[in-house]
């Protein structure tokens, strides 16, 4: 088991990734997330909404165990972060690991 934090800070220093609500969506509809991440503990309309867009889109969800303002800060971002798209891994290995729930 590898460590989400430390595989998504890897992502985001040497890969793509989109952030906020609205380019996430254009990333699943689009094709072009590979895996996308959404905080467990965000907002139920918004996480309802992504979950069934992967699910047509054939597309992988990890649930970050923690809320919006968590998982900005697990990005390195100074707001919060209610889900993001993984467009490129970089040198993390994000999209073959498996993490706990």
């Amino acid at each position: 088991m590898s460590d989400l934090n430390n595989d998504l800070r890897l992502a985001i220093d040497t890969g793509k990734v989109s952030f906020g609500y609205r380019s996430l969506t254009r990333s699943i509809n689009g094709d072009t997330a590979k895996v996308v991440i959404i905080a467990a503990k965000g907002k139920r309309e918004i996480i309802d909404d992504v979950m069934h867009a992967c699910n047509i889109a054939g597309i992988r969800v990890i649930k970050f165990n923690g809320n919006s303002i968590e998982l900005g800060a697990a990005c390195g971002k100074p707001h919060s972060v209610n889900g993001l798209a993984v467009l490129d891994a970089g040198n993390s290995n994000i999209l073959n690991e498996k993490y706990e729930e």
